[in-house]
């Protein structure tokens, strides 16, 4: 933190990225990247391997410094505020979430160790974590929520850990949220169970999401095509579809040129 670094105020999650490069191993990564996204906006980040989409969300969370630009949050540029505060109010979901070698319940709260049990469980309804977690045990015998993880968690499921994870984010309850990723350790089935507890958990924040199947990401407000660290394309889904672009071809090449059931495509009136 700068010394005279103040705590991050977020009352609305408007999003600013202005003329942002970043560069890695003398490499721009990130190249002149404008980008805003308005409070309460849902946007998908979309590219090829390698086009940049990790990097903006590492940038976004200021693990690394910018080589041009800045980055605001509602007007306040993340170099000015506390790690903390910034944190504080972002919420992420990753394919790989890491537990702590912690109780199921500490895990739950780790961004709001504070919370009440009742709140603890409402996230857990909400996350539908509730039907495994009553039955874990753990080497020492203790069980339920008080069961230990393990190392990373490894005594879960990719699928039980997603849950858990979920269900912290829904407890921290952030108002911008950045999903990255985050179902794409999951089966078919238990992806759309997983799916409609995210849709719930993106009501009334900001969010972030990237993702390798495009059907999980093609109902956002707007989607941003990244490549080579610049705005390719953004639109919509239809009016990707319709320019027939990156995002056409990602589209076709992952459906086979047909719109999944799973998340049909609205289609507007004319």
């Amino acid at each position: 933190d700068k010394p005279d670094a103040k705590d991050l105020e977020v009352k609305q999650g408007m999003i600013e990225f202005k003329d942002v490069t970043f560069a890695y191993n003398s490499k721009n990564v990130i190249d002149n990247l404008n980008l805003r996204i308005r409070a309460g906006e849902k946007i998908g980040i979309v590219g090829r391997s390698g086009a940049g989409k990790s990097t903006l969300i590492q940038l976004l969370l200021h693990f690394y410094q910018l080589k041009q630009g800045e980055i605001l949050i509602d007007g306040q540029n993340i170099e000015d505020v506390t790690q903390d505060s910034l944190r504080r109010n972002i919420a992420l979901v990753t394919q790989d979430t890491s537990l702590l070698h912690r109780s199921v319940a500490e895990n739950i709260k780790y961004g709001r160790p504070n919370a009440s049990d009742e709140e603890m469980y409402a996230a857990v309804r909400k996350a539908k974590a509730e039907e495994f977690i009553p039955q874990l045990t753990d080497l020492r015998g203790k069980s339920g929520y008080e069961a230990y993880v393990g190392e990373r968690g490894v005594k879960l499921s990719g699928g039980q850990r997603q849950r858990i994870a979920i269900a912290r984010v829904f407890l921290k309850d952030a108002p911008i949220l950045i999903l990255d990723e985050a179902t794409s350790a999951l089966d078919s089935e238990v992806e759309a169970a997983i799916q409609s507890s995210l849709d719930d958990l993106m009501q009334d924040k900001t969010v972030i999401a990237i993702a390798h199947r495009l059907s999980t990401i093609a109902q956002m407000d707007r989607l941003i095509v990244l490549d080579e660290g610049r705005i390719a394309e953004q639109g919509t889904h239809e009016e990707l579809i319709q320019k027939n672009g990156i995002y056409a071809h990602l589209w076709q090449r992952q459906t086979g040129g047909f719109l999944t059931e799973q998340h049909p495509i609205k289609k507007k009136e004319a």
